[in-house]
């Protein structure tokens, strides 16, 4: 039950909404246009605020539906580890040639069905410092940094350690933002 539930988290990850809205809807594909990620930041970017709205919250809503799954199966099964191959499924989607996103909506998701205060917390952080500096990426970063810390506070081992790899992963998968960032070439939204 255990494999099953991290295999279905893995798929249910792995569904690329940028990209289904993308050709569905406007006819893009939209790995070929922007950052070429099938994320929400790269959505907005190429599709526009409705299109990435819808997509961002799908893909929160994946990472909630993934983390639930030990729930609905009735196991034993944190919910954190269930939700880890969501994330990585949203990264490398089989369904989309393993070119995804930067999981940080779905990671988000995880967290939504988790702790729920934390989740709205974390989204108060997160649009604070996007409408300081305008940068998604930083936001992403500092808004995990945030979960972290969360984390420390109620003394919860395990939030503190599946949070400190996802940013020691967003570390990794933003690396070119960063470098962007420093550089001041990095984009800045414009809708906030």
């Amino acid at each position: 039950m255990i494999l099953l539930i991290l295999v279905l988290s893995y798929l249910i990850g792995s569904v690329p909404f940028a990209l289904i809205i993308g050709k569905w809807k406007y006819g893009i594909d939209i790995r070929e246009h922007g950052s070429g990620n099938l994320g929400g930041t790269n959505t907005f970017r190429i599709l526009g605020k409705k299109a990435g709205f819808i997509v961002t919250i799908s893909d929160i809503l994946k990472g909630t539906l993934a983390a639930s799954l030990p729930w609905l199966l009735n196991t034993d099964l944190h919910i954190l580890l269930a939700g880890i191959p969501a994330v990585i499924g949203h990264c490398y989607p089989i369904f989309a040639k393993f070119k995804g996103g930067k999981a940080v909506a779905t990671s988000a998701g995880i967290l939504l069905f988790y702790a729920p205060v934390m989740f709205l917390l974390l989204v108060a952080v997160f649009f604070i410092v996007l409408y300081l500096t305008k940068y998604v990426s930083l936001s992403s970063l500092v808004a995990c940094t945030a979960a972290v810390i969360y984390g420390v506070i109620i003394r919860d081992i395990l939030l503190i350690i599946v949070m400190a790899a996802f940013l020691i992963f967003l570390l990794y998968r933003h690396r070119s933002n960063i470098g962007r960032i420093i550089a001041k070439t990095e984009p800045k939204i414009k809708w906030l």
